[in-house]
């Protein structure tokens, strides 16, 4: 059986476990004793993040790896499209995501507090989301290979960095656009049985974390 290494509220290991819940893959989820800083956990993971794989003598650290693994192993639901056209677009779009949308909403992690509304923080990460918002919303538009009957594996990280904007904006204050592509293409993907599973859970996590916080 897998071992997947995680946290219940990490983004990416949220991102990792809708796949796996589309795959319908068995696994176990750990958390790793000591935290993903531990000596014992960088032993068998050098750079210590999370999610991490243990597939019998495979050991595989990073989501976006883990998961064309797992496409390539669990070939049923393909999670790619079939032509490389489409399979380009697919990764143009979850790079998209890890690199220039999540690192947007990440740089508001650590100024999650009570009374951050109207900061300056709130105001210029609000700006940036936008901006990552529109260019998102062209790179939909101008994507004739897009199938969104289809579950790829570059959806699975959106839902989750959309869960956490919900979560922030009453609390930063956030004053988001979200252009109406980009709100269909979200309402696509959450129809998806795996990316309701998840987010589901999530949402519990979301609010525990925030509530720790503020």
């Amino acid at each position: 059986m897998l071992k997947i290494y995680s946290t219940n509220e990490s983004l990416y290991c949220a991102k990792l476990r809708i796949l796996l819940h589309h795959k319908q893959a068995q696994w176990q989820e750990i958390t790793p004793e000591g935290g993903c800083g531990s000596d014992d956990y960088r032993a068998l993971i050098p750079s210590g993040t999370m999610p991490a794989m243990v597939d019998g003598d495979l050991v595989i650290a990073d989501s976006e790896a883990i998961a064309e693994y797992l496409n390539e192993t669990i070939s049923e639901p393909a999670m790619l499209p079939p032509t490389p056209q489409a399979r380009a677009k697919c990764r143009e779009r979850s790079r998209f995501h890890d690199t220039r949308f999540e690192p947007e909403v990440r740089a508001l992690f650590p100024h999650i507090a009570a009374g951050m509304q109207g900061s300056d923080i709130s105001i210029t990460q609000s700006e940036k989301i936008n901006n990552r918002l529109q260019e998102f919303s062209r790179l939909l538009s101008t994507d004739s290979t897009l199938d969104l009957n289809l579950l790829s594996l570059g959806d699975c990280g959106f839902p989750i960095s959309f869960a956490w904007l919900d979560a922030f904006t009453p609390v930063m204050g956030l004053e988001l656009e979200w252009p109406e592509v980009v709100k269909d293409y979200r309402h696509k993907v959450e129809a998806h049985d795996a990316v309701r599973t998840v987010l589901d859970n999530y949402a519990t996590h979301v609010a525990q974390w925030l509530e720790g916080k503020c």
